[in-house]
């Protein structure tokens, strides 16, 4: 059987493959830059220039990055058999909708996704080792 889990934030996802002998970890960067969105008022007078800030264009192209980041990591976990999705913020919630309106097969392997905060390469692991071991004890 084969187990993937993903700790996926902005920056980067881990992809961890649970076998039986430990885990195996590929890290993917995600190239989504970080949008600091400038406006407001150009002057300290009440009245003065305001600079207009064109937000849809930035979500926009926020949007189309994390398309690309999310397909750069389908073809790590085509062939798993279940996959939990983790990671702080929302990013796990993002991936799981693009995999249900654009992968069902493998959203349909998906498990859950679950809020885990920041933490090393070893605790990963760990989470990961963990939230299947316990997962194949429930299920037998």
């Amino acid at each position: 059987m084969k187990n993937i889990g993903i700790w996926i934030d902005k920056e980067k996802a881990h992809i961890i493959h649970v076998k039986d002998d430990g885990e195996d970890m590929t890290t993917i960067q995600s190239n989504i830059e970080n949008f600091r969105i400038h406006g407001g008022s150009g002057t300290r007078l009440k009245g003065g220039p305001q600079d207009v800030v064109q937000d849809s264009r930035y979500l926009e192209r926020e949007k189309n990055q994390f398309r690309v980041y999310f397909s750069e990591l389908v073809p790590y976990i085509k062939d798993a058999d279940k996959v939990a999705i983790f990671g702080p913020a929302e990013a796990g919630e993002k991936f799981n909708k693009e995999l249900q309106e654009n992968y069902k097969d493998i959203f349909n392997k998906v498990e859950g996704v679950f809020r885990a905060d920041s933490m090393t390469d070893n605790q990963t692991k760990a989470l990961v080792r963990d939230y299947f071991k316990k997962y194949k004890r429930d299920t037998i």
